[in-house]
């Protein structure tokens, strides 16, 4: 099985959609900008976001298993994804990629 890395490539925030329908909380989002995290199978990163795994864990899974051009050629890259956790105030995209040169059993 390989590693995967995964590393943070975009917050963003929607205030608009905040202020109009989130109730106010004091901690949403510890991710930040460029952030690495290596993965190994279904073993969640330690300090990576609980919602974010959930919905990258199934991607990494495959990736760290061999499978690769997920959804036919939709990347350029064809062992790679890139995807965003599920929270529609302030989504945080992730570029997932198969580490070549890792050796796990």
């Amino acid at each position: 099985m390989k590693q995967i890395r995964i590393t943070v490539m975009r917050k963003v925030c929607h205030k608009d959609l905040i202020e109009k329908y989130e109730n106010p909380i004091e901690h949403a989002c510890d991710m930040q900008e460029g952030q690495v995290f290596l993965a190994d199978g279904w073993k969640k990163p330690e300090g990576f976001c609980d919602s974010a795994w959930d919905t990258l864990s199934p991607f990494v899974m495959t990736l760290a298993h061999g499978g690769e051009n997920l959804y036919d050629g939709w990347m350029k890259n064809s062992k790679s994804a890139m995807l965003s956790c599920n929270d529609g105030f302030r989504p945080v995209s992730f570029l997932l990629e198969v580490v070549e040169d890792s050796k796990m059993s």
